[in-house]
């Protein structure tokens, strides 16, 4: 039996975690991977929408060894409710923010010479663990090659421990044509190779993201950063193909989320009548509307108007006419019985019926991530 929290049943949406798919992504990756290597579950964004403190707290519990968020603010998060696991900061930590992430122990981004300035200019920046983000191709944050002597200077002077160097792949996810990836993982080693000759040889290279932890063993090096797969979501159709072909594709993943709401009224309407803002839709027949209290402004995209379908009493139900700020309504005319109050599925299963994370991204005309990372942003997250 699935009990819900008071804080759900007064939600017009929520979102369930199930712990148990948490659970066996955490198992598919470490076995991928091995016990030697550090396994950190990256739960910037809210866990990419799926919950930090819930999603972390199931990770650690299920083997996860470290976690990874974007900003020091969600490092807070984490801390001030019990966790204690090692963090890594993956984006800039700013000045402000320094000496409250000092005293939290995180392992701290540094992306430019400005971070390393501002890291060892810090009266207690001694004996703090840094990450070296290095620029091999993708130019977003990263330290480039004539920056680097300079960076590592300035941190070795102030006894900060250079723990970490790291990459991300530019192309490893949109592709099936993995040729610029391995050359970023080529000046990757590179670049290790020049801070050996700095003297610094940090003990945690990393450079797989999920993509790459899937389908090529030699980017594992010391450390692997999983998000979107512990969310058991595979990182795109490419990925997938490219895992067919490697023959890495029978991983079983699981879905983690699913995203709910209730019908808050049903209404009959006749043939010829119009549904919703600017009479895109008509019917054609006599109706019965369900009406959801969720809309854009909860994340379900406007583009899924007149589009998607949601799932009630296990029957999917389309939406008719434009998605509203807050409002949805769907044809429930074939749904026996459906009444207000009933349970709807926006995003994940119901009975045999299963609206994924990709069918939403294809009719919204984008990518899996940013469907579950939107999704409902302050809803209840409720672990099941």
């Amino acid at each position: 039996m699935k009990l819900m929290s008071a804080e759900a049943r007064d939600a017009n949406t929520w979102i369930e975690i199930e712990a148990a798919a948490v659970e066996n992504n955490v198992a598919v990756f470490r076995e991928l991977i091995g016990p030697e290597r550090v396994l950190t579950a990256v739960v910037k964004s809210d866990a990419y929408g799926h919950g930090l403190l819930p999603v972390s707290r199931v990770a650690l519990s299920a083997g996860a060894d470290w976690l990874g968020v974007f900003d020091a603010d969600e490092g807070f998060a984490l801390r001030e409710r019990g966790v204690d696991a090692p963090v890594i900061v993956l984006g800039p930590t700013r000045t402000g923010q320094l000496d409250r992430a000092l005293d939290s122990g995180f392992r701290l981004t540094v992306a430019s010479i400005d971070a390393a300035r501002r890291l060892a200019d810090h009266p207690r920046s001694g004996g703090s663990r840094a990450h070296l983000k290095l620029e091999t191709g993708t130019n977003r944050q990263g330290l480039g090659a004539d920056e680097l002597v300079e960076s590592v200077g300035l941190l070795r002077e102030a006894g900060v421990e250079i723990e970490g160097a790291y990459t991300h792949y530019a192309d490893i996810e949109d592709t099936t044509d993995h040729a610029f990836a391995e050359r970023q993982r080529l000046r990757f080693e590179q670049q290790l190779a020049r801070l050996a000759e700095l003297g610094v040889e940090p003990p945690v290279p990393h450079t797989a993201c999920s993509a790459a932890a899937i389908l090529f063993e030699e980017t594992y090096f010391r450390m692997v950063r999983v998000g979107i797969g512990l969310c058991g979501l595979w990182p795109s159709r490419e990925t997938l193909v490219s895992a067919n072909a490697l023959g890495r594709n029978r991983l079983g993943l699981r879905p983690v989320m699913t995203w709910k709401t209730r019908v808050a009224q049903v209404k009959t309407v006749g043939s010829g009548e119009f549904v919703g803002y600017g009479r895109t839709f008509r019917t054609t027949r006599g109706t019965r509307l369900a009406v959801l209290p969720v809309g854009y402004a909860d994340g379900y995209d406007r583009k899924l108007s007149g589009a998607a379908h949601v799932l009630i009493r296990g029957v999917r139900a389309p939406v008719l006419g434009r998605v509203c700020m807050n409002m949805i309504m769907v044809d429930v005319t074939d749904v026996d019985g459906a009444v207000a109050g009933d349970e709807v599925v926006l995003l994940g299963r119901q009975g045999d019926e299963v609206i994924t994370a990709e069918d939403l991204a294809g009719l919204a005309g984008t990518i899996n991530y940013e469907i579950v990372t939107r999704a409902a942003p302050g809803a209840p997250r409720l672990v099941v």
